[in-house]
């Protein structure tokens, strides 16, 4: 391998080693030499590829982000043209994705607040890009009234980011349909007419 390729392949491990240390026991609990071992490379390479654990936190939240918006985008393109249609996909697509992972699940709903400002501009980051995505999807059926679509969905993801949240750490967390069957309600809700 080119050097090229040995740091891509070292970040790549550092990538791997931190989605489930990162996840459990917490970004908190991983020290440099944890993720270090687990992938399987020295210190020194860790500070080739990273400049810190925060770095590292930072590019695997930003990976998780634009992957799930990369499927949720995808969802509402191929949505049915109804205000109910799109939000029952985009809702489905994103719950769907965030789900199947517990590791990418608690990444991008627990760790991101857990570790303080580390993430600060990541999450924002990432919360006006699904924020816009709400936003695109219904300007085709605008709500009654002088109500501020931007602040509306920013409530309707906040309560999605909840709801998730006690599926992580329910003792007896909700099923999946649920999860998405409420989150549909809440958007629907919030989006549609009064």
């Amino acid at each position: 391998m080119s050097a090229e390729q040995r740091l891509a392949d070292r970040r790549e491990r550092l990538m791997t080693a931190a989605y489930t240390l990162y996840a459990k026991p917490g970004f908190a609990a991983t020290t440099i030499e944890r993720l270090c071992s687990e992938a399987r490379i020295s210190n020194r390479a860790f500070y080739e590829c990273f400049g810190g654990r925060e770095e590292l936190l930072q590019a695997l939240h930003e990976r998780c982000i634009e992957e799930s918006l990369s499927v949720v985008a995808k969802a509402l393109e191929e949505a049915p043209g109804t205000l109910a249609g799109r939000v029952e996909a985009g809702i489905r697509a994103y719950i769907g994705f965030a789900t199947a992972d517990w590791r990418r699940a608690r990444i991008m709903h627990l760790e991101v607040r857990r570790s303080g400002d580390v993430l600060t501009h990541s999450r924002q980051r990432a919360i006006k890009s699904f924020a816009q995505l709400v936003e695109n999807a219904s300007t085709d059926f605008p709500p009654a009234g002088t109500v501020n679509l931007r602040l509306v969905a920013l409530g309707a993801i906040g309560a999605l980011q909840e709801l998730l949240i006690e599926w992580l750490l329910a003792d007896d967390p909700p099923e999946i349909e649920d999860l998405v069957g409420v989150a549909v309600h809440i958007f629907g809700r919030s989006l549609g007419p009064p």
